[in-house]
């Protein structure tokens, strides 16, 4: 859940950027959609490895 959250928080970073023309954040929202996508997996990869 940790990933999504992060996911969730990258993309209303990547809207705000956007909306007020600040890259900066814009990227930093970019960084955090990928950092969450990056924790659903290895979290999913945790959990299928568990249950095997």
């Amino acid at each position: 859940m940790i990933g999504s959250a992060k996911v969730v928080k990258g993309k209303a970073k990547v809207a705000v950027g956007m909306a007020i023309g600040d890259a900066k954040l814009e990227a930093e929202g970019e960084a955090d959609k990928i950092e969450g996508k990056i924790q659903n997996a290895v979290g999913g990869i945790n959990d299928t490895i568990r249950d095997a």
